[in-house]
């Protein structure tokens, strides 16, 4: 039960973090350009009213690969309100600002952020009065996580708009994690990174704590880069992979729920039916812009056949985003053999696609794989290389062995 709320506090968190502004605190002045749909600049407090919007315009399946499906999942629980425009905005950085009020809130304690005497605190920042002018109603989160030891004994600056490194995100997740005392035990620990020596001694043990739970990892020439920036696609990435379950949008209403179950009649006529675990069945109108991924990639929903198992999240009483969790068909292995032309990575620095050119017969083609991020690699060096010839193993399209063998 510890470890699983460890996981809901971390989904929190992130959810908070990835909102489209300062989390509904930073003043309106200070977010210009980010309403959301509903005509709330970012007020994450209007959820209940949130429209979904899946289709971000910004957002390309082939050139985002790594992190696409997770933003539209993320997207389909309804806590990104998006931009005026129409975007995600996935290489925009997150603030400090952000990340303190998302840790505040993780804590429960926004009613705390929110009294009087924290609201009109004064607190000894040397930044403090720039604080006060450019996000006034963010000073009481500020207090509370002075109070609640989220900043360091030797800060003299909140620097709000300061991105969020590697580093201090780490931290401060680990923190609002609870997780300080582990943190506090692993400070001897050595850092399996090369750039190692840059990572402050006080703050070791929290990047330990902080990869050992997942929260970030290292990058395949084995650094960490503690001073890199994280983006809003980078973190969604991480909340996905935590393989939480997140909140629905809007929590009293049956309208906008989440289902889980196996689909009993296909989605091709306009609708689609799912047998839930308690036996009962519900019929759900399809959206005409519903959002289905099968098999990793996004397609229609005519794709959908009776014996998927499937997330279905509605709003407004309809589908817009299914996730086919298990097809109907057995897990299919695959083998295949061919000489690598090309390979891509994620955020995190891990294999996320390869493609190999194979000669069938006389006949040259190209495939892709993706990539599962526990890929193991055998044979030769060990290191993946263009023009090596490879045999490759996984199950549904996605590789999960690599041997190579020239």
């Amino acid at each position: 039960m510890k470890n699983a709320w460890k996981k809901t506090a971390a989904a929190a968190l992130a959810v908070s973090m990835l909102a489209g502004s300062a989390a509904g605190v930073a003043s309106a002045k200070s977010n210009p350009g980010n309403k959301g749909h509903n005509g709330n600049k970012g007020n994450s407090h209007a959820q209940a009213n949130v429209q979904i919007n899946l289709h971000f315009r910004d957002l390309n399946e082939k050139q985002l690969q790594w992190a696409y499906a997770h933003i539209i999942r993320l997207a389909a629980h309804g806590v990104f309100n998006g931009y005026d425009d129409g975007t995600f905005k996935p290489g925009n950085n997150i603030s400090r600002v952000e990340t303190i009020i998302a840790a505040v809130r993780l804590l429960g304690l926004e009613a705390e952020a929110r009294k009087p005497e924290n609201t009109n605190a004064t607190l000894n920042f040397k930044d403090f009065d720039q604080l006060k002018k450019k996000y006034p109603n963010a000073v009481g989160y500020v207090a509370v996580a002075l109070k609640n030891d989220l900043f360091s004994e030797t800060d003299t600056m909140i620097q709000p708009d300061k991105p969020a490194t590697r580093l201090w995100a780490s931290v401060l997740l680990v923190k609002g994690l609870k997780l300080e005392a582990e943190a506090k035990a692993d400070m001897n620990q050595t850092l399996p990174f090369k750039d190692a020596k840059d990572i402050p001694a006080g703050s070791v043990g929290y990047v330990a704590v902080a990869l050992e739970k997942g929260i970030v990892s290292g990058y395949t020439d084995k650094t960490f880069q503690p001073n890199k920036p994280v983006t809003r696609a980078e973190l969604a990435t991480i909340l996905d992979r935590l393989g939480v379950q997140l909140p629905n949008p809007g929590t009293t209403d049956t309208a906008n729920a989440a289902v889980t179950g196996t689909v009993t009649a296909n989605a091709s006529g306009g609708s689609v039916t799912v047998r839930k675990s308690d036996g009962t069945s519900v019929t759900i109108p399809v959206a005409s812009d519903v959002f289905v991924f099968r098999n990793g990639v996004k397609t229609s929903a005519s794709a959908i056949v009776a014996g998927d198992q499937v997330l279905v999240r509605t709003y407004n009483g309809q589908a817009v985003f299914i996730e086919v969790t298990k097809m109907a068909s057995e897990t299919t292995a695959f083998t295949d053999a061919g000489k690598v032309s090309a390979f891509t990575f994620d955020s995190f620095g891990r294999i996320a696609t390869i493609s190999l050119v194979r000669d069938v017969n006389g006949t040259t083609s190209t495939i892709v794989y993706n990539v599962d991020p526990g890929v193991t690699i055998t044979g030769g060096s060990g290191v993946l290389a263009v023009n090596l010839t490879v045999i490759v193993k996984g199950e549904n399209t996605t590789v999960k062995q690599i041997q190579i063998t020239g």
